[in-house]
C-alpha cells in the first residue's frame, strides 16, 4: 500500500509501528480464517520463479501436496528442499509438515462440505452441459465463500469510513471490471452518494486530475496489474485523494499504488470461466462495501431509497398490457 490512513493500515492493531514483512504475513494468516491454497494464490505473483513452481503445485494439486514428501515436492517442482522450506516460510508455515497437516485438513473439510463428491473446477471438452453447470456454480459459490473468509474486515471499515467522509467517489475499472464499477456508482448514487464511473483511459485520468483531499478514488482490478487503472490511481493519490484497490492480488501493482487494500480470492479456470468467478467476488466486497456505508448513514440513506424508489414505481409494464 501507498501509505496508512491509520494505525491499523500500516502499523499493528496496537499500535501505530510499522510491521516487518514476517510479522505482516504471520497477522494476516492469525486474522482470518485464510485458506492455504487461497493465500499461496494470492502471493503467486511475488514470490521468486523456483518458489513460484512450488506454489503453482499446492494450488494444482494441494491434496497431492499433503500426501508427498518434502523430497517428492521438491522433485516434482525441479528445485531444492531449501527452496520449498523458505516457501512454507514465505506463506506462513513454520516448515513443510505444518504445511501438510493443514493442506490435508482443509481437502478433508472441503470433501465434506462437497458431501462427499470431488468437483473440479476446470471445464473439459468431454463434460456434459450438467457437469459445466456444476462446475462454473461450484467455482462461483466457491469465489464468494472463499472471498468473505479472508476480508479484512479493519481495511473494510477504513475503506467505508472514508467513503461516508468523502465528498465524491470516483471509480475506475476496464474489462470485466467495468462492469462491477458502475454497479458500485449506481448504488452509491442511488442512496445520494456523488459517485462517477470510469472506464475510458483518458477520462479516468482527467477525472482523477480534478479529485482532491476529502474524495476518494477506487480502482478495481481483478490481476491487479491493469495499467490504465494503475495510472488513474495514481494520478489520483498525487492529488491528496484517499485511493482503494480492489483485486485479487496483496502484493500486485495497484496495491502498491494504494492506500486501502481490499482483496478477493477467485481463481481463473479452463475458458475463463474464473472471470465469471472474480466478477461476482468483487460484486461481494462491493456489495459489502455499500451496506457499510449505508448502514452509517442509516436516515438519509433510507429517504433516499424511497425518493428513488418512488421515481421509478411507475416505470414498469402494468399486468393488463403484459397480457396482450
Amino acid at each position: 500500500m501507498r501509505k496508512p490512513t491509520s494505525p491499523e493500515a500500516g502499523g499493528s492493531a496496537e499500535s501505530g509501528a510499522p510491521r516487518t514483512e514476517a510479522a505482516s504475513k504471520e497477522a494476516q494468516k492469525e486474522a482470518t480464517p485464510l485458506s492455504t491454497v487461497v493465500r499461496v494464490r494470492s502471493l503467486l505473483p511475488s514470490l521468486p520463479p523456483a518458489e513460484r513452481r512450488v506454489a503453482q503445485r499446492v494450488i494444482d494439486d494441494p491434496e497431492g501436496v499433503a500426501n508427498s514428501t518434502i523430497t517428492e515436492l521438491a522433485q516434482a517442482c525441479g528445485t531444492s528442499e531449501t527452496t520449498v522450506i523458505r516457501f512454507c516460510r514465505a506463506i506462513g508455515f513454520h516448515g513443510y509438515p505444518e504445511l501438510r497437516l493443514t493442506l490435508a485438513t482443509e481437502a478433508g473439510r472441503a470433501q465434506s462440505a462437497a458431501g462427499g463428491r470431488v468437483i473440479g473446477s476446470d471445464i473439459s471438452p468431454d463434460d456434459s452441459l450438467e457437469q459445466i453447470v456444476e462446475k462454473v456454480t461450484f467455482a462461483d459459490a466457491r469465489a464468494v465463500e472463499e472471498t468473505a473468509s479472508q476480508l479484512d474486515i479493519k481495511m473494510l471499515e477504513q475503506v467505508v469510513d472514508a467513503i461516508v467522509a468523502a465528498d465524491r467517489v470516483d471509480v475506475y475499472g476496464v474489462g470485466a471490471s467495468a462492469f462491477v464499477a458502475k454497479d458500485f456508482q449506481q448504488k452509491l448514487h442511488r442512496i445520494g452518494r456523488v459517485c462517477y464511473a470510469w472506464s475510458d483511459a483518458h477520462i479516468m485520468l482527467t477525472s482523477a486530475a480534478v479529485l482532491g483531499p476529502g474524495d476518494v478514488a477506487i480502482g478495481i482490478s481483478h490481476t491487479g496489474a491493469t495499467m490504465e487503472t494503475i495510472d488513474a490511481l495514481e494520478v489520483a493519490a498525487n492529488r491528496g485523494a484517499t485511493t482503494v484497490a480492489l483485486t485479487n492480488f496483496p502484493k500486485s501493482p495497484i496495491a502498491e499504488v494504494a492506500d486501502l487494500v481490499l482483496t478477493t480470492a477467485a481463481r481463473e479456470t479452463t475458458f475463463r470461466s474464473g472471470a465469471t468467478a472474480s466478477r461476482l467476488a468483487q460484486l461481494t466486497v462491493v456489495d459489502c462495501v455499500f451496506v457499510g456505508v449505508a448502514q452509517r448513514t442509516y436516515g438519509p440513506t433510507r429517504k433516499a431509497l424511497e425518493a428513488t424508489y418512488e421515481a421509478v414505481r411507475g416505470r414498469t409494464v402494468r399486468a393488463d398490457r403484459r397480457r396482450r
